[in-house]
């Protein structure tokens, strides 16, 4: 796990936000163990309770369990969870925004998939 750090938002936020992006990308599967908590710090030279707290933000959501003992892990239906609320969030928050650059620029957005697709490494 690499993280170059912002000034802009909390680096638990950027932690978890990484995990997430692991699972998402099928990095981390379900039932995966993440990183313990010592490990992260250590690595990254931050802060146990930093990474603490992005891994309890993971457990709020449902998305990592603690066994006692064990550690974290990924949970079962994670991924899917995940995809679900991104989607709604993608169409909710960024989609419009996107959707009206494309008009303002003219831009059609099956010519734009076309266009990707001759880009693509065959």
């Amino acid at each position: 796990m690499s993280i170059a750090w912002n000034d802009s938002t909390p680096i638990y936020r950027q932690l978890r936000d990484r995990v997430v992006a692991m699972i998402l990308d099928g990095v981390l599967k379900q039932g995966d163990p993440l990183p313990s908590v010592r490990q992260v710090a250590g690595d990254f030279q931050i802060n146990p309770i930093t990474v603490s707290k992005a891994y309890q933000e993971l457990v709020d959501e449902n998305l990592v369990e603690k066994r006692r003992g064990l550690g974290m892990y990924v949970t079962e239906g994670a991924r899917e969870a995940l995809l679900k609320s991104e989607r709604e969030r993608f169409l909710r928050e960024e989609w419009p925004a996107l959707h009206a650059r494309l008009q303002r620029l003219g831009l059609d957005l099956g010519q734009l998939m076309r266009e990707a697709a001759h880009e693509e490494p065959r």
